[in-house]
């Protein structure tokens, strides 16, 4: 199969590089990144010079990229790939898009006789390298049976969630979810720390107890290293649950919870902390306490309540 593949940066170069390990695909790659394009073209794919010249023959796209005004660039700017692909020709979204924007570029490109898939992925840079992510894919069944060989390198888990932007929805909706538990993960981490438990010690308690997530033992372990390296950037975090919240207001749903979070995320951008890994909100507490909560002596304060 022909594919060109756009955006190859930290979540689209590993799921790129684990179609080009099948040896079954001629894959042509863009991004503005030249590494980020030098590190597929190491392992057998083309580079194009532009997303129309990687979508020019091919009989399927896949774009992974940062934010929905990019993907919409992409499709149908100037530069674009509408015009380069012909009728049944299929284009794959892996971004965590707004499905509003999905449904509207569905639209213009079946004008065309081009179908659409939006696939967002869950699982972050360590499972896209293992080829481990969850996959989440809106659009017409049999569009989602034609490219699921292909979405199988990419992922363990593929799921068709149903028509065109559903597979956005249930992205959306998983985060919003991981969000909060990280926010919650913060708050008790805080506490557990400022009322005299050991950092590890409480790790370990909460990590077999039913406080336990994927996201709390990630929150954990970056409190414990201090090591805020991000595996999903604060921003794009902020990006996707802003999403969220845009999503809920188109259907008149409450989101106290998803609201409360997103400024917490928003007050640690102002923090300085958006490059950083979205489990960073935790600095707002640690930068508001000046508590640091990998500091060696983590106890009581003077004001914290005592037993007796």
């Amino acid at each position: 199969m022909k594919i060109g593949f756009i955006g190859v940066g930290n979540m689209g170069g590993p799921m790129c590089r684990n179609l080009l390990k099948t040896g079954e695909h001629q894959i042509s790659v863009f991004d503005l990144d030249v590494e980020a394009v030098r590190r597929c073209t190491a392992r057998g794919a083309t580079a194009g010079a532009s997303p129309a010249a990687v979508a020019a023959g091919a009989e399927v796209v896949m774009t992974s990229l940062p934010h929905p005004r990019d993907v919409e660039a992409v499709v149908l700017g100037a530069d674009g790939i509408t015009g380069q692909l012909g009728s049944g020709a299929l284009y794959c979204d892996l971004s965590t898009n707004s499905p509003l924007t999905v449904r509207r570029l569905a639209a213009a490109l079946g004008e065309r006789g081009i179908e659409m898939l939006d696939a967002p992925v869950s699982g972050g840079v360590v499972a896209a390298e293992k080829g481990s992510l969850a996959v989440m894919v809106g659009g017409e069944r049999a569009a989602f049976e034609r490219l699921l060989p292909v979405l199988h390198c990419l992922g363990e888990n593929v799921v068709h969630c149903g028509g065109i932007g559903t597979g956005c929805v249930a992205k959306l909706c998983n985060n919003l979810i991981a969000f909060g538990n990280m926010a919650a993960s913060a708050e008790g981490l805080m506490l557990g720390v400022a009322a005299g438990i050991d950092l590890d010690t409480l790790n370990q308690v909460i990590r077999n107890s039913s406080g336990n997530s994927m996201t709390f033992r990630a929150t954990a372990k970056n409190a414990r290293s201090g090591d805020w390296t991000p595996s999903f950037a604060l921003d794009l975090a902020y990006k996707d649950l802003h999403l969220a919240l845009e999503l809920a207001d188109e259907l008149g749903i409450p989101l106290p919870l998803g609201t409360s979070v997103h400024n917490l995320m928003r007050m640690a951008r102002g923090l300085g902390y958006g490059q950083s890994d979205a489990t960073a909100i935790l600095r707002v507490y640690e930068d508001t306490l000046r508590r640091p909560l990998n500091a060696p002596g983590n106890g009581p304060g003077e004001d914290t309540p005592q037993s007796g």
